[in-house]
C-alpha cells in the first residue's frame, strides 16, 4: 500500500536519519590512505571522545552492536573466565548467550525484566566472591526491550564496595547520545555501543570506548583475535587512521552527528529525552495502560514500552498502526513477545514528532479494539506546552 506523506518510525532503533546525516553519507568515496580521511578520522576520533565522556581510547569497527560485543568479550577474556550479568531484558540474555558461545561461564545474578540491574544484589555476589573468580560485571545501559535504564554510578559504588577487582563492562547501544553516560567519571571500564540509535546513523559502526584497566588486560590475555583487536586499531589511530578499510561513507555521517551533538550540547540532549519520555509516559497513564518498567528511577529516556491488556495481541495493534497511519512501532521481543509494544523516542525528534506518534498510537488503540481511555495524546500537548 503507498502512503502519503512521512513514515514514523518510531521503534527503539534503528532511529530516523536526519536528511543531511543521510545526505553526507551519500558524499563520493574517497581515499582511506590519503590526508583527507586523516583530517576526518583524526576529527571524529577527537569528538566521539566527548560523548562517551572519556578521555580514553574509542575503537570504531565497521560492524553491529553485536559485533562490539564480541570485540569487548574477546579482548578481555580468555575461554573459562566467568563474569557476572543482571538479565534486565532481552539484549542482557543474548549478551550471557553470547559470552556461552565464546567459552565464557557468565553467571546471571538476579533477573528483573521491570526495572534496571539491582546494585545491592552485585554487591553482595561480589562479596561472596572471595577469590575473586569474576573476571567482569556485564551491564546494559538500557534495556531496549523492556525500557529500564541501570543507574550506573549506583553499580560502580557497589563494585567499589565490595572491594572487587572486576571489571566494568557496559553496553548503551541504544543509551549513547539518548540517556546520561559518564565512562570515565563513573569507572567503566568499557563501553560497547551503536551507530544507529542516539547518533541518529544508518547500521554498521560500532565502538568499543577502552579504559586503561581493560586495555592492560586486552595486553595481558584475551582470546585469539584478529578482526576485533584492539592494539592494532589504536596504534594506526593516532594518525586518523584504520588498520583495513573503514565504513568511510557512514564516518563521514558520523562526523556531522558529532557536530549536531555537540552543537546542541549533550546536557540539553539529554533533558530533551527525559522530556519526551515523560509525556510519553503521561499519555500512557492516561489511556489507562500500563508501563513495563515499574520502577520509575529505571525509567528509560529512550523508549517507553507498554503492556497490552489481558487478551489482546500487540502485533495486531502494531499491524494497524503501520496499515492505517504509516507509523512503525517496535515489537516485544522474546518472554515478551506479542505482550508489549514499544515508543520510540530518541535521536533526530521534537514535541511535533512525538505528538504525531501518540496521535497514531491513540488512533490505533481504538481500531484494535483495545480498551482504554481517550485523551493520551492531549495529557502529553498539555505537558510539553507547560515545559516549553
Amino acid at each position: 500500500m503507498m502512503h502519503q506523506g512521512t513514515h514514523f518510525l518510531q521503534i527503539p532503533g534503528p532511529s530516523p536519519v536526519p536528511a543531511d546525516v543521510l545526505a553526507a553519507t551519500g558524499r563520493q568515496v574517497i581515499d582511506h590512505r590519503g590526508p583527507e580521511f586523516g583530517e576526518l578520522g583524526s576529527k571524529l576520533l577527537r569528538d566521539i571522545k566527548k560523548i562517551f565522556k572519556t578521555q580514553h581510547d574509542v575503537v570504531i569497527f565497521p560492524a553491529s552492536g553485536t559485533g562490539a560485543w564480541e570485540a569487548a568479550l574477546a579482548n578481555l577474556f580468555s575461554p573459562g573466565d566467568r563474569i557476572a550479568t543482571f538479565e534486565t531484558g532481552h539484549f542482557a540474555s543474548l549478551w550471557s548467550r553470547m559470552a556461552i558461545k565464546l567459552g565464557l561461564k557468565p553467571t546471571t545474578l538476579g533477573t528483573n525484566w521491570r526495572a534496571g540491574a539491582d546494585p545491592a544484589v552485585i554487591e553482595d555476589a561480589l562479596r561472596q566472591d572471595r577469590n575473586h573468580e569474576i573476571r567482569a560485571v556485564c551491564i546494559v545501559h538500557n534495556e531496549t526491550s523492556t525500557g529500564s535504564t541501570s543507574r550506573l554510578a549506583d553499580i560502580r559504588a557497589a563494585i567499589d564496595a565490595a572491594n572487587h577487582p572486576a571489571l566494568f563492562v557496559v553496553d548503551t547501544i541504544s543509551g549513547l547520545a539518548s540517556a546520561d553516560l559518564r565512562m570515565d567519571e563513573w569507572g567503566i571500564d568499557v563501553v560497547v555501543s551503536g551507530s544507529q540509535k542516539g547518533l541518529m546513523l544508518p547500521p554498521g559502526l560500532s565502538f568499543n570506548a577502552v579504559g586503561p584497566k581493560a586495555l592492560e588486560a586486552s595486553k595481558a590475555g584475551g582470546m585469539p583475535r584478529s578482526y576485533w583487536d584492539w592494539s592494532e586499531m589504536i596504534a594506526i589511530n593516532k594518525s586518523g587512521y584504520f588498520p583495513y578499510t573503514p565504513a568511510t561513507n557512514l564516518l563521514f555521517g558520523l562526523s556531522l552527528v558529532l557536530d549536531k551533538l555537540l552543537d546542541e550540547g549533550l546536557e540539553a540532549v539529554f533533558a530533551r529525552h527525559e522530556r519526551l519520555a515523560e509525556a510519553t509516559r503521561r499519555a500512557v497513564q492516561a489511556w489507562g495502560l500500563e508501563n513495563l518498567c515499574n520502577s520509575p528511577i529505571h525509567y528509560s529516556p529512550v523508549l517507553t514500552t507498554v503492556m497490552m491488556p489481558e487478551g489482546h495481541s500487540a502485533d495486531a495493534y502494531r499491524r494497524i498502526a503501520l496499515e492505517k497511519f504509516n507509523m512503525s512501532l517496535g515489537s516485544g521481543l522474546s518472554k515478551v513477545a506479542d505482550k508489549v509494544f514499544r515508543i520510540g523516542h530518541l535521536g533526530n525528534i521534537n514535541e511535533l514528532t512525538l505528538a504525531g506518534t501518540l496521535a497514531g498510537c491513540e488512533m490505533s488503540l481504538d481500531l484494535a479494539g483495545v480498551p482504554h481511555q481517550r485523551g493520551g495524546v492531549d495529557v502529553a500537548m498539555k505537558y510539553l506546552a507547560e515545559t516549553a
